[in-house]
C-alpha cells in the first residue's frame, strides 16, 4: 500500500495506526485526511513585550544576566545588533560589544 510521505521529514516509510499515520524516522503522527500544509507550523519569535523578531534586528537586554564561568555581568540596556534566529532553548544568536558571540533567550530582550 502507498501512504503519503511524512510532512515533517518527508520519509516514505510511513505506516497506519488506526486513523493516524505515523513516521518511524521522526515520530510525527497525523491524521490521514490532514493536508501537509497544516502539519508544518510556522515559528514566530517574539521578544519579552510581544514584538515579532526577525533576522538582522537590534535588541536590548531587559534584565541583568550573569555569564556562567565568568565574573562578567551583562547589564540592562546592553544592545545586541544584527541578531539571527535559531531553533532551541536559547533562540537568538548575536554578538555583544566587549563580550563576543552569544546565544540569548528571546524572553530577556526587547526590540530596539
Amino acid at each position: 500500500m502507498n501512504f503519503p510521505a511524512c510532512p515533517q521529514c518527508h520519509s516514505t516509510l510511513t505506516y497506519p495506526d488506526g486513523d493516524l499515520l505515523i513516521c518511524p524516522e521522526c515520530g510525527h503522527e497525523w491524521r490521514s485526511g490532514e493536508a501537509a500544509e497544516t502539519a508544518e507550523a510556522v515559528s514566530v519569535w517574539r521578544d519579552a513585550v510581544g514584538n515579532e523578531l526577525k533576522d538582522g534586528d537590534t535588541v536590548t537586554l531587559i534584565k541583568d544576566l550573569k555569564l556562567k564561568g565568568s565574573s562578567l555581568v551583562l547589564k540592562v540596556g546592553t544592545k545586541a545588533r544584527n541578531i539571527r534566529r535559531v531553533e532551541g532553548d536559547h533562540d537568538i544568536d548575536c554578538k555583544l560589544d566587549g563580550v563576543g558571540a552569544m546565544q540569548l533567550k528571546s524572553s530577556v530582550v526587547k526590540k530596539a
